[in-house]
């Protein structure tokens, strides 16, 4: 059977209840035909607080729940209501998970397309590890102090931003001279806006 990426929509914070529920049921009623994979999307934050680097895992969508289902039954076509026909047993299997609400897009959703699948997954297989972001954002032309490393002290100005690794470029006075360095998020810290402003004379 083809299965596809649907939302379920669960309540507030039974988000793993409602997956474990799933996986764990799926082998003891022998659904492996009609349910797949069951995902919660995940990032792993990075953030430094009190000169001290801590990583900590955060949900992407708070409330939802991604599944791989043989929903609907191409073999039927439609039913007597005119509506595309689903499979009776994947719609009764969800109906008894607890903590689960419905699917995003009502009683007959549409599936995600798979450009959305790998955006959500960032180009990554279902389950597999998730990339670690920074939980702080810089933009270009940013006053920012380096804590850390061989440039640690020296203060510059942020010149390219790569949010998707987590590194900086910054522009520092070396020796007189104008440098690019290249650093991490976590290496650096955002300087005060009244601590970059020349003072009146």
């Amino acid at each position: 059977m083809r299965k596809d990426w649907f939302v379920l929509h669960t309540m507030t914070g039974k988000e793993n209840k409602v997956q474990q529920s799933i996986v764990n049921r799926v082998r003891l009623e022998r659904m492996e035909d009609y349910i797949g994979r069951c995902v919660i999307p995940v990032e792993k934050v990075v953030e430094k607080k009190d000169g001290r680097k801590r990583s900590y895992t955060r949900k992407f969508f708070p409330g939802y729940v991604l599944c791989e289902l043989a929903l609907y039954d191409d073999a039927k076509g439609v039913d007597e209501s005119g509506k595309k026909a689903i499979y009776e047993r994947t719609w009764q299997f969800l109906r008894e998970t607890p903590g689960l609400i419905g699917f995003v897009g009502g009683e007959r959703p549409m599936p995600l397309k798979q450009s959305e699948v790998d955006a959500i997954f960032n180009d990554r297989p279902a389950g597999a590890p998730a990339p670690e972001r920074p939980n702080i954002t810089f933009t270009v032309d940013e006053t920012v102090k380096i804590t850390d490393g061989a440039f640690m002290g020296l203060t510059g100005q942020v010149s390219m931003v790569d949010p998707d690794k987590g590194k900086l470029k910054v522009e520092v006075n070396i020796f007189s001279r104008k440098v690019q360095v290249d650093v991490e998020y976590f290496q650096v810290e955002k300087v005060p806006v009244e601590e970059t402003l020349e003072p009146l004379k």
